[in-house]
């Protein structure tokens, strides 16, 4: 058994697009999006303890260990396997280098919890199966399903109905416009449109670039001003939109050089960061389909 797995990507997501197509009697909300992988994000790495102690060894300010998602993934995992096997399971030890944003929409949370899944059902040899660690991860948040998934996806219902989707390989720049933005101001805005007209794969992959738009978009930028800054100044250079409920934006560029050029004028004021599409998630292989 290897005890160690070191630099785990966790990398960010991008929507596309992100249609709200209306909302359960639950309260839930119908989308549609198309999800794509980018090689950014937090990293992480696990060693395996001989006792069954699950310990976050990096400080998160604003994050206590108790709530971190990647710790809470951990335990779930710990003790899944415990209640299918009867037996005692082994700790680890995890670190982290956190580099996405909290409250910008790139799903940071969500990727270090599937990441944690990944390489500890890896390195404990738990042997459960992607589709087995997607229902876990659900009970964890409605985007760790996606990351488990392993590729880029075209999803809809509540973002759990999920058909692998080919997105064009190219590069992006990211805003990050230095605010949290937090999901439930925008999903609860009565200002919120909740009935796009259903689209089909089809009609995003005639023009992926270009495609739809980002519903939540008009509320976040209303609410918070200095997306729509963000916003304005990256349209300079092409089809800018914002990622999940905000605060990041991105646009898409044909290459590096390309997106690097852009890169180099944001104003200080924001961090700013280029990554290339990903076709799959760097982690994918560990997992048995």
């Amino acid at each position: 058994m290897r005890s160690i797995l070191k630099n785990c990507l966790a990398p960010a997501k991008l929507n596309l697009f992100l249609h709200v197509t209306g909302r359960r009697p639950d309260g839930y909300h119908l989308l549609q999006t198309a999800f794509q992988l980018i090689d950014y994000g937090d990293l992480l790495c696990f060693e395996v303890r001989d006792d069954s102690v699950i310990a976050r060894v990096t400080e998160l300010p604003g994050i206590p260990e108790a709530s971190d998602l990647i710790v809470r993934a951990a335990k779930l995992l710990q003790e899944h396997v415990v209640e299918k096997v009867g037996a005692a399971m082994p700790g680890a030890n995890i670190v982290i280098e956190k580099r996405l944003p909290m409250g910008g929409g790139l799903g940071g949370g969500s990727s270090d919890a599937a990441t944690t899944l990944m390489a500890l059902n890896h390195l404990w040899q738990a042997g459960l199966s992607r589709a087995q660690l997607m229902v876990l991860g659900l009970q964890l948040g409605a985007d760790v399903p996606f990351f488990i998934f392993g590729q880029n996806a075209f999803a809809e219902g509540v973002g759990e109905d999920m058909t692998p989707l080919a997105t064009p390989d190219c590069w992006f720049v990211v805003i990050e416009p230095g605010i949290v933005v937090p999901t439930a101001a925008i999903f609860g805005s009565q200002e919120l449109t909740r009935d796009s007209k259903p689209v089909k794969i089809s009609d995003f992959s005639r023009d992926p670039i270009g495609f739809g738009g980002n519903d939540l978009q008009v509320v976040a930028t209303k609410l918070f001003p200095p997306v729509a800054d963000a916003l304005e100044w990256l349209a300079v250079y092409g089809e800018a939109r914002m990622t999940g409920s905000g605060a990041c934006v991105f646009c898409s560029f044909v290459d590096e050089r390309a997106a690097k050029e852009v890169l180099k004028k944001v104003p200080p004021i924001w961090k700013a960061w280029a990554a290339q599409s990903l076709r799959t998630h760097p982690l994918a292989h560990l997992v048995e389909s």
